[in-house]
C-alpha cells in the first residue's frame, strides 16, 4: 500500500485539493475559525472574509434557480443571511485589528428615492421574495407607503397658503363690507316693519336708523392717499402722551433707586466700621482676663478678598509650570 506522502502527490488527491480549495471548504486543518475573535493576524482576517464573499457570491446565483423548491429555497436563504452575519463578525474583527472599514451602511433605494424593504434584519434574495407570505409582506408595505404619499400629496395643497385663502384680504376693497351694510338695513326695516304690526301701531312713521357704535360709523376702510379716521389718530395721540409720561416716570424711578443704593452703601460703611470698633473693645477687655492672649489673638479672623485669592490660586498655577516643565 502506498505511503501517505505519495497519495498527497497523486493527481487524483491534488485534483480533490484544488476543488476543496476552490469550493471554501479547505483541508481539516484550514479551516475558517468558527470565533471571529479568535483570529489576531490582520491578513487571515482578510483571507476569510474573502472565503465567504466567494461563498455569498454562489449562494445568491444558487436562489435564482428555478428547479428549487421553495423549501429549499428558504434554506438557501437561511444560508445566505447567516454568511451576512458572519461576514459582518470578520468586518469587526478587521476593524478593531487596524484594518480598512468594509462596514458601509448605505441605505439601499429604490426609483422613487425610498428605502427597499427588507434591507435590514433578515433579508431575502432572488426567488425568497416571491415566497407565499414574503411577498404579501412586500405588498403590503408598499401599499402602506402609497398612502402615506398620496394622504402627504392631498394635504400638501392646503399648507403654505396665503392670507387670500383664510379670508384676510376679503375686505380689502370694500366691497364685501358695503354688502354687509345693505343686507343689514334691509334686514333692519324689515324686522322694524314686523315689530309695528305686531303691536298694531301706524306704519307711517319713518324708520329710524340703525344705531350704530363709533367703530361701526367709522368707515370701513379709507382708500389709498387719504388719512385715517378721526378716533384712530386720537387714540394713537393719547398713546404717545402716555409713553412720554411712561418714560418720564420711570427715569425718576431710576434716580431714585440709585440714590437709595448710594445711601445704604454708606451706611453699610459706616456700620462695619462701628461693628469692627466694638469687637476690638471686647477684646481688649477679655484680654486682660487672660494674659496669655492678646487682643489680635481674640480677633476674629480676616478673610481674603477675591482678588487676593485669585492672586494666589494664580501663584500656584504658576509654580505648577514651573515644576513640569523645569522641574524643581
Amino acid at each position: 500500500m502506498a505511503r501517505n506522502e505519495e497519495k498527497a502527490q497523486s493527481m487524483l488527491y491534488r485534483f480533490r485539493e484544488a476543488q476543496a480549495a476552490e469550493l471554501g471548504l479547505g483541508t481539516r486543518a484550514d479551516r475558517r475559525p468558527k470565533m471571529a475573535s479568535a483570529c489576531k493576524s490582520l491578513r487571515e482576517c482578510e483571507r476569510w472574509r474573502g472565503e465567504i464573499l466567494r461563498e455569498l457570491s454562489r449562494k445568491v446565483s444558487k436562489i435564482q434557480d428555478a428547479g428549487l423548491t421553495d423549501y429549499e429555497v428558504r434554506d438557501v436563504n437561511d444560508e445566505i443571511n447567516k454568511l451576512m452575519r458572519e461576514k459582518r463578525h470578520w468586518e469587526n474583527q478587521i476593524i478593531a485589528l487596524g484594518g480598512a472599514n468594509y462596514r458601509r451602511n448605505v441605505a439601499m433605494l429604490d426609483d422613487d428615492g425610498k428605502e427597499v424593504p427588507g434591507t435590514k434584519g433578515y433579508k431575502y434574495f432572488g426567488r425568497a421574495k416571491d415566497l407565499p407570505g414574503v411577498r404579501e409582506l412586500f405588498q403590503s408595505k408598499k401599499k402602506e407607503e402609497e398612502e402615506e404619499s398620496e394622504a402627504l400629496s392631498f394635504y400638501k395643497k392646503f399648507t403654505n397658503q396665503g392670507p387670500a385663502y383664510f379670508g384676510d384680504l376679503d375686505e380689502a376693497d370694500g366691497k364685501l363690507l358695503g354688502y354687509e351694510r345693505q343686507a343689514e338695513e334691509t334686514e333692519w326695516r324689515d324686522e322694524y316693519t314686523n315689530v309695528r304690526e305686531i303691536l298694531d301701531l301706524p306704519l307711517d312713521d319713518p324708520i329710524p336708523e340703525i344705531p350704530r357704535g363709533s367703530l361701526a360709523s367709522s368707515s370701513p376702510l379709507p382708500p389709498n392717499g387719504l388719512s385715517p379716521p378721526q378716533h384712530l389718530s386720537n387714540t394713537k395721540r393719547k398713546a404717545q402722551e402716555e409713553d412720554v409720561e411712561m418714560d418720564a416716570a420711570n427715569t425718576e424711578a431710576e434716580k431714585r433707586l440709585r440714590k437709595a443704593e448710594s445711601d445704604n452703601t454708606t451706611k453699610a460703611d459706616v456700620s462695619s466700621h462701628g461693628g469692627a470698633d466694638s469687637i476690638r473693645a471686647h477684646a481688649t477687655t477679655a484680654a486682660a482676663y487672660l494674659g496669655f492672649l492678646s487682643p489680635e489673638d481674640l480677633m476674629p479672623p480676616t478673610l481674603p478678598t477675591r482678588e487676593e485669592m485669585e492672586g494666589v490660586l494664580l501663584a500656584l498655577r504658576k509654580q505648577a509650570l514651573v515644576e513640569e516643565y523645569f522641574g524643581e
